[in-house]
């Protein structure tokens, strides 16, 4: 038995995004074709065709940034199959859509991006994330492998030990530049080979990553829209920086992937630990 982990980045450019924040989402072997099957088929609920066939990439930033709400409320709520067939007419032609096809293909990405993160419900996926809320506090060392990442293998390793069963995740990341790559190889090989808890989580944790394409690869994208909903709009103690209202909905529809489980910390037996923390 084995869980894939997902990890994709959000807010590393340092251009509008609030908090960096380093996410995963734990999909159980079994059930991760099933779950990717859903996802697809929303493709073609919601915008009549494959959102993917003419080199259109599904992102985040791209789906649920301001002017796709903007856009979505410039009209009343199209009934669909109505607007699908508008969103596919936007898609198919883009340089003679019309105000109610762009009305239509904002609305239904805002409907795509609830589906998905219900299908994740569904599916019963868990959702990590580790928020950098300053980021002088992560290392400058090379050879370090970065709080954020061993913050976040942290809780991906307490959710595997608290399954019955004997599970083993499986790391997947978004493909990064080549260079970068190596490098987080590297920091991870040192990691979970010569320091103590990497050794005791490389038990469950197999070290070595695969790397993917982003825009070919359903549980990236899945993580993508966690960590951008994440970095705009969960606040708790001092992550104060504002936040997107709008968003609001995702994100209360994303809380029940938390994770929460508890371990012995000091003169404390019964320590929260959640699934989203901060750096």
């Amino acid at each position: 038995m084995a869980y894939f982990f997902f990890i994709d980045e959000s807010g590393q450019d340092h251009r509008e995004s609030p908090y960096e924040v380093l996410a995963a989402v734990a999909i159980k072997d079994e059930d991760l074709w099933n779950l990717i099957r859903m996802v697809q088929e929303l493709e073609m609920k919601y915008f009549g065709k494959s959102y993917r066939s003419d080199r259109n990439e599904i992102k985040a930033r791209k789906f649920i940034k301001r002017k796709t709400f903007r856009l979505a409320a410039q009209m009343p709520p199209i009934p669909m199959p109505k607007r699908t067939a508008l969103a596919m007419q936007a898609l198919i032609d883009g340089a003679h859509v019309t105000k109610e096809q762009l009305t239509a293909l904002a609305q239904a990405k805002l409907a795509y991006v609830q589906d998905l993160i219900d299908i994740c419900n569904r599916f019963r996926c868990k959702a990590f994330a580790a928020i950098v809320s300053d980021k002088k506090q992560l290392p400058t060392d090379a050879g370090m492998l970065r709080k954020d990442y061993v913050y976040l293998f942290e809780r991906i390793y307490y959710y595997l030990e608290d399954r019955k069963e004997a599970h083993q995740g499986i790391i997947v990341f978004d493909e990064l530049d080549k260079s970068v790559s190596h490098l987080l190889l590297d920091q991870m090989d040192k990691y979970f080979k010569m320091t103590r808890k990497g050794k005791l989580r490389s038990n469950m944790i197999i070290p070595e990553p695969f790397f993917v394409h982003s825009d070919l690869t359903t549980g990236i994208q899945i993580v993508d829209f966690i960590a951008y909903i994440v970095s705009w709009s969960f606040r708790v103690k001092h992550l104060d920086k504002p936040i997107r209202e709008e968003l609001i909905p995702f994100l209360n529809a994303c809380k029940p992937l938390r994770y929460l489980t508890t371990r012995s910390v000091g003169e404390i037996s019964d320590y929260k630990i959640w699934s989203f923390t901060i750096v």
